[in-house]
């Protein structure tokens, strides 16, 4: 199965397409959200998983509103299946511990996949990666 995941921004989200077959990374990059909405147009791919916003008790700003609204909107724009993927839940399947930080989710995913098909990876494309990961590994196992 081919996952296009997404960790999405107020303006520009990071994706990955993720072959859940073969563990590997067919393209990955950080891109506009309006060019991200013409990529998935262009683009085969099975299902979506998107990383979406939760409620952690703490006063928000617009920047996380409007990712929100982007959200939607490229959920449309994929027109197929979607799933949504919390941090809580990449940070429990990926290092056990709700006191992750990014570093050590990166390293889950070299432990994981290899150096060698992580390459390239960085900044939010890591991100993308741990919402593809923890899917398969959580909800399609």
């Amino acid at each position: 199965m081919i996952l296009l995941a997404i960790d999405p921004g107020s303006e520009q989200s990071a994706f990955v397409l993720y072959d859940t077959e073969t563990k590997d990374i067919i393209d990955k990059r950080i891109l506009d959200n309006g060019l991200l909405m013409g990529y998935m147009g262009d683009v085969d791919f099975d299902e979506l998983v998107i990383e979406m916003i939760a409620c952690y008790g703490m006063p928000v700003g617009k920047t996380v509103f409007e990712t929100c609204v982007w959200i939607g909107r490229l959920i449309e724009a994929a027109k197929r299946p979607y799933h949504f993927i919390y941090r809580k839940d990449e940070k429990m399947f990926l290092c056990n511990s709700m006191k992750a930080k990014d570093s050590n989710i990166r390293q889950a995913l070299i432990d994981l996949l290899g150096k060698e098909k992580t390459k390239g990876c960085s900044k939010d494309i890591w991100a993308a990666l741990a919402v593809a990961v923890t899917y398969e590994g959580k909800f399609m196992m």
